[in-house]
């Protein structure tokens, strides 16, 4: 059974990516839902160490099993998901903040 948390994506060569889903998210908006997610290859990091954070909207199939990833393309689209995120790590942030230190 394939864990719910990872993403596997085929590249235009054929190739299987796995990536770490972050989280989901729908706009009422945009009537869209999106999967915020990351590569699990190390070698995916930047200079800094951080994954990429790749953003796309989806949709399932009728049988609930996989579905379709879409690119986002309007500007206005991706200043809202954007906040999102920003928004995400921010609470991310603050949650390593209120991890006590042993």
């Amino acid at each position: 059974m394939e864990e719910m948390n990872k993403l596997t994506v085929v590249d235009e060569n054929g190739t299987e990516l796995e990536f770490e889903i972050l989280f989901t998210f729908d706009s009422p908006e945009y009537e869209k839902n999106y999967v915020v997610y990351v590569s699990t290859d190390e070698a995916d990091l930047d200079e800094d160490g951080y994954p990429e954070i790749h953003v796309s909207s989806y949709t399932v199939n009728a049988d609930g099993e996989g579905g379709g990833l879409e690119p986002i393309e309007d500007e206005t689209e991706w200043d809202m998901i954007e906040e999102v995120v920003a928004n995400f790590i921010d609470d991310m942030e603050e949650l390593e903040d209120d991890e006590p230190v042993s």
